[in-house]
């Protein structure tokens, strides 16, 4: 990546007299950092002040290759953990003061987010090599963020990058030319004499080299087998792309109980909230079922099972999902074949693919959804049976409505005759009184 030429620049020179040593200095020759690898058994590099002599920070690690180194900054003293974060691409990461940084290859940025990366820091690199050759801090991006010990953020950021150049250095260097660790190594496991009779040859690289045994070629490691190798080739897929993380693919590799494991190792895991068990081949969907069946038995057996209730969705895929005749559909009524008589024709196709969903939280877009093809509506003959009956159910109701207003008609025609018939009595019986 271009520099700024109007920025701080620091550029890294290597020591003619000794190649462990390499100076940070400005464009004037000024040096500001000295990085000192350490002749040891392990990886072990060490950041100063070229004019007080004194050591600002330390790198330590198993080897210069490491995944994960630990910087311990001094006066004030504190630990910081460098770790590689990326899975295919260049990426290590760092913590400072509340802030969260990642290297990537000639960048390193602030995470934020989920709002982008700030650009914090630029090296130059030859084409293919992380190799660096200079770098700028740029300070007008480090000034947004409220940052109280700038200086130490600015050797983590220094120190972490010369590790890198010592990991790219390593990768690249041929295995006859060993490192300071591997030296001293050699010098400490012979015997007195041997050192006493090579003294002399101290100078004579050369001989030395002539004179020391070959390396022993270490054994083969053993093929993984069971869960771990169900492990590996997940991770090798998860690495090329080829699926996420939660994504288990059942190949015909491997026992049913290695992916059942796996499976529930995946499910114990706090941050991940479903897995997918999907089929490889046709021929592997009846053992995606056995899988997903063993997984659930395991965590019953375990007890997580009555704590945690676990949602199953299922999607398949057949021959029959994708029809190449759009329209109504037919319905054959011809007569079966004369060849094919006798013979039930084939109503079921088993699915090609299966992926089935095992989910800690409700997944409703997973669930089935009625198709409207699915819902039966009534025949022409049955539309026509339900109006008739409709219509007579309507006539006798009419019919029942009438006759009870006749009914009631009578009787009060009835009433009003017999009182008429009782009135000349009336007059009788007043007369009498």
């Amino acid at each position: 990546m271009s520099l700024d030429q109007n920025l701080f620049t620091l550029n890294v020179t290597a020591r003619a007299d000794d190649s462990n040593i390499l100076d940070l200095t400005d464009p004037s020759g000024v040096v500001h950092y000295t990085r000192r690898r350490v002749p040891s058994t392990e990886y072990t590099i060490e950041v100063s002040d070229p004019l007080s002599e004194s050591v600002l920070a330390t790198v330590t690690a198993p080897s210069a290759t490491s995944k994960h180194k630990t910087l311990q900054l001094f006066n004030p003293d504190l630990i910081v953990e460098l770790k590689y974060t990326g899975t295919i691409h260049f990426k290590w990461g760092f913590k400072w003061e509340e802030h969260d940084f990642e290297w990537r290859r000639e960048e390193c940025y602030i995470l934020r987010k989920p709002d982008p990366a700030v650009l914090v820091a630029i090296t130059k690199e030859p084409p293919g090599r992380l190799q660096t050759r200079s770098i700028q801090v740029l300070d007008y991006n480090l000034n947004r963020f409220d940052i109280d010990d700038r200086k130490g953020l600015e050797i983590v950021i220094l120190t972490a990058l010369l590790t890198f150049q010592d990991l790219n250095e390593t990768y690249h260097t041929p295995r006859s030319n060993t490192s300071p660790s591997e030296s001293t190594t050699t010098l400490a496991a012979v015997p007195p004499g041997g050192v006493a009779g090579r003294v002399g040859l101290s100078r004579q690289p050369s001989e030395i080299l002539a004179t020391a045994p070959p390396p022993v070629i270490p054994p083969r490691p053993q093929p993984r087998t069971g869960v771990e190798r169900v492990a590996e080739m997940h991770a090798v897929r998860t690495a090329q792309g080829e699926g996420d993380a939660n994504e288990i693919e059942v190949a015909e590799e491997c026992a049913i109980d290695d992916y059942a494991r796996y499976a529930e190792r995946l499910l114990n895991d706090e941050a991940m909230l479903f897995i997918t068990v999907r089929s490889a081949t046709a021929a592997q969907v009846p053992k995606v079922l056995r899988v997903v069946e063993e997984t659930k038995r395991l965590r019953h057996k375990s007890g997580v099972a009555e704590d945690e209730e676990l949602y199953q969705y299922v999607i398949y895929d057949t021959h029959h999902d994708s029809p190449t005749r759009k329209g109504p559909r037919r319905i054959n009524l011809d007569d079966p074949n004369s060849k094919n008589k006798g013979q039930e024709p084939v109503k079921y196709a088993p699915p090609t693919s299966l992926s089935v969903h095992l989910s800690k939280i409700d997944m409703p877009e997973l669930q089935p959804k009625i198709s409207p093809g699915s819902i039966r509506r009534p025949s022409g003959s049955e539309r026509v049976s339900a109006s008739r009956a409709s219509a007579v159910s309507e006539k006798e109701r009419r019919k029942a409505e009438k006759g009870k207003a006749k009914s009631s008609k009578d009787g009060k025609k009835s009433g009003k005759e017999k009182g008429e018939r009782s009135l000349p009595g009336d007059h009788t019986h007043n007369a009498i009184l």
